[in-house]
């Protein structure tokens, strides 16, 4: 197929594919879906072998958030029994952070519902941040929490926060459809933020809420063009009290052309499998690993994930390893800070653009073309449980 051998070559160059390109991905017919994924993991394993990043969430604060994002159990008046609580101490935030990295991950992700933290929430940030790096030499902390103030991403920074997260959820045209209380460009300016301070940006996408194959292909150009290490595809969890719980548009092959489709046009960057996997790729996770070098371990901000030790199990399976403590995850040309650093843009292409989470429409068709949901699409509640272990329980969290 001479679309995939051209980017595939493209993808081994770093170069960026057309969007006619990349939209013609998300086209591909079931009878092609292996071809595709067979074509996205030769540049997958270029860049990344067959190693498998874990990263572990651990919610800080728990809904209570004044913004109106459509996609969240947390948002404004939210009515999803979701669990709510306040900031937790560091020493409670450390523990749920040890579950993780016991399991095998090497990224803690400290998020926080919110809009954007005040400076005094800094403070109680940095404070979890020392607290978990005192007691796990080598690891990696993320923090999310809301759009940043001027400062707030160098205060960061100096706590010794690594990387982070912000996503940009869906394309700059559709971005009012699922959220009124702050804008687009609010989004960009975060992780640009992000960016200037020395952090590592990690921003993403989501996937299920009613878009185009050109929204989908506008938002992944959007963060090519950001720059960001980390890309998390995240896969729409419709839960229940949400204005997109009737929202079941995806299918595990269209998750797997998305993944690819991400692959492609952003080759050597992290890209992780977010929230929603296991509700939309169900049975299809291991083959999903051949596409993305890096998946949450155990359970989500809000929502149950899948066991621990099935994740595990599945890596080991599908024939890939969990990478070490001691392994740099990023290709020299980006760790090291040249292609692909902070101080630059226009990485991974030769045509200058730069390259590099949380859960009224109608499901896209090909190329953008709105169509009515089908049987395909079934609605599968059974696999949405609210988390009600972990992080802000008394019960041990999953990992």
């Amino acid at each position: 197929m001479d679309l995939l051998n051209t980017l595939v070559d493209k993808g081994l160059r770093r170069e960026l594919p057309t969007r006619e390109e990349a939209l013609a991905v998300l086209a591909t017919s079931d009878d092609e879906l292996l071809d595709v994924v067979a074509a996205a993991g030769k540049v997958r394993r270029h860049w990344f072998g067959r190693r498998v990043k874990l990263n572990y969430l651990v919610n800080l604060k728990s809904g209570l958030c004044p913004e109106d994002c459509s996609y969240c159990s947390q948002r404004l008046g939210s009515s999803t029994g979701i669990l709510k609580y306040t900031w937790l101490k560091p020493d409670e935030a450390s523990k749920a952070a040890a579950a993780g990295l016991a399991g095998g991950a090497k990224r803690v992700c400290l998020v926080a519902s919110g809009r954007g933290p005040t400076d005094r929430d800094v403070d109680r940030v940095a404070g979890t941040i020392k607290a978990i790096k005192d007691q796990n030499e080598g690891v990696e902390v993320c923090a999310c929490l809301g759009l940043l103030s001027d400062g707030q991403a160098e205060r960061l920074r100096e706590a010794g926060a690594d990387a982070y997260n912000h996503n940009l959820n869906t394309s700059e045209s559709t971005y009012g459809d699922i959220t009124t209380t702050h804008t687009y460009a609010d989004r960009v300016d975060t992780v640009t933020k992000a960016h200037a301070a020395g952090l590592s940006a990690c921003s993403g996408l989501i996937a299920g809420m009613g878009e185009s194959d050109e929204d989908l292909v506008d938002v992944v150009y959007s963060l090519r063009k950001l720059d960001p290490d980390s890309v998390p595809v995240n896969f729409l969890i419709p839960v229940e009290g949400t204005p997109l719980a009737k929202e079941w548009n995806l299918t595990p092959q269209r998750c797997l052309r998305i993944l690819a489709m991400v692959r492609f046009v952003c080759p050597d960057v992290e890209v992780r499998i977010a929230g929603g996997r296991e509700v939309h790729l169900r049975t299809m996770q291991p083959l999903a690993l051949n596409l993305a070098n890096s998946i949450f371990l155990g359970d989500y901000l809000t929502t149950e994930g899948q066991a621990g030790k099935a994740d595990l199990e599945m890596i080991a399976d599908a024939g890939f390893e969990v990478e070490g403590a001691g392994e740099v995850t990023l290709p020299e040309h980006r760790a090291a800070g040249g292609c692909g650093s902070h101080a630059s843009a226009g990485c991974g292409s030769h045509e200058g653009a730069g390259c590099g989470s949380h859960e009224s429409h109608e499901s896209a068709g090909v190329c953008g073309t709105a169509v009515p949901a089908t049987a395909s699409h079934e609605a599968r509640t059974d696999l949405v449980a609210v988390r009600r272990r972990g992080a802000g329980t008394d019960l041990a969290p999953n990992a």
